[in-house]
């Protein structure tokens, strides 16, 4: 089946407020700056503000009167997801783009976040899932919000146990990275399931970016000091082997397209056309795994994240 080419167009975005988790770098970089190019009101939800502001300045040189705020957010620190919902529920301001994009891509050895979950799953789904759960109110003051949350082509290799997702039995850093990608795909399809049975007038979809060149890939790997023989390599075939690589600009148009495209769906996965979505750019629909096409086991790991982050949504 050929999948089609999806036209990507940015409307103007004036009056409207997003809010991008890790976007100091990389593809959230890459988003602050092409949102607020088109107008939005940005806050950059990000742990470092030396490094926001560094990015402040670099989106500023290219887009001078770009709107950019930060906003502190650790989001393998549930004390810290709750601080910024607080923060910006007492602020008022409904939120009409969310995007769930910042994550810890495969530290070597296991490490748990400060409330004792493993760091992937902990970091990159619990937290995006408490940080939406927060926001919540604020999506649906909104009128027709988007929830956009950045998943990977390692969601296919993964399978959830959902009586170890913490990899106590067992730590593959690989394994647990597609393990907490699935599971951050499967949240986002069941988060719009629940909008439109609730009416709570939100819509939410997920996106990946294929192989974009950012510095999850390519930097050294959390607890490391220095960049994995897998990260040098991946460097080296960015020279050697450009075709296969998307640059950040490329990288980030499936996620544009699900926050801010008049076509963008709900429920729907968004991913790079070509070779196992991967080599083409621009965007087009990307393949569900089975478990995201499982009403049974989202509504397992909703419960599930409901239990374990303590946040609950509207039933």
């Amino acid at each position: 089946m050929v999948k089609p080419d999806l036209s990507l167009d940015v409307p103007d975005l004036r009056g409207r407020f997003a809010v991008v988790t890790g976007a100091n770098s990389g593809l959230g970089f890459g988003l602050a700056k092409r949102l607020s190019a088109a107008g939005a009101d940005v806050v950059m939800a990000i742990r470092d503000r030396v490094k926001g502001e560094q990015a402040i300045a670099e989106i500023r040189r290219e887009v001078p009167e770009a709107k950019l705020s930060i906003r502190q957010l650790d989001l393998s620190s549930l004390s810290s997801v709750a601080a910024l919902g607080e923060e910006l529920t007492a602020e008022g301001r409904p939120i009409d783009i969310l995007i769930n994009n910042a994550g810890v891509m495969t530290p070597p050895q296991r490490q748990q976040t400060s409330d004792g979950f493993e760091l992937q799953f902990g970091t990159n789904h619990l937290g995006h899932f408490a940080l939406t759960g927060r926001l919540l109110g604020l999506l649906r003051a909104a009128e027709s919000a988007r929830v956009v949350t950045v998943s990977s082509i390692a969601a296919t290799q993964g399978s959830i146990d959902f009586g170890d997702v913490n990899a106590e039995q067992g730590y593959k850093a690989m394994h647990s990275y597609g393990v907490a990608k699935l599971a951050q795909l499967m949240f986002a399809i069941e988060l719009d399931r629940r909008s439109r049975a609730g009416g709570w007038g939100l819509m939410s979809n997920a996106a990946h970016p294929g192989l974009t060149k950012t510095n999850l890939l390519s930097g050294a790997s959390y607890g490391r000091t220095t960049p994995t023989l897998q990260a040098r390599l991946t460097r080296l075939t960015w020279r050697l082997l450009p075709f296969m690589w998307l640059d950040i600009d490329e990288g980030i148009k499936p996620t544009l397209y699900a926050a801010v495209s008049p076509d963008a769906q709900g429920a729907k996965y968004y991913g790079p056309r070509g070779f196992y979505e991967t080599v083409r750019g621009g965007v087009t629909f990307a393949g569900l795994p089975r478990l995201a096409r499982s009403e049974p086991d989202m509504r397992q790991l909703w419960q599930l994240s409901e239990q374990l982050t303590g946040v609950g949504y509207p039933g």
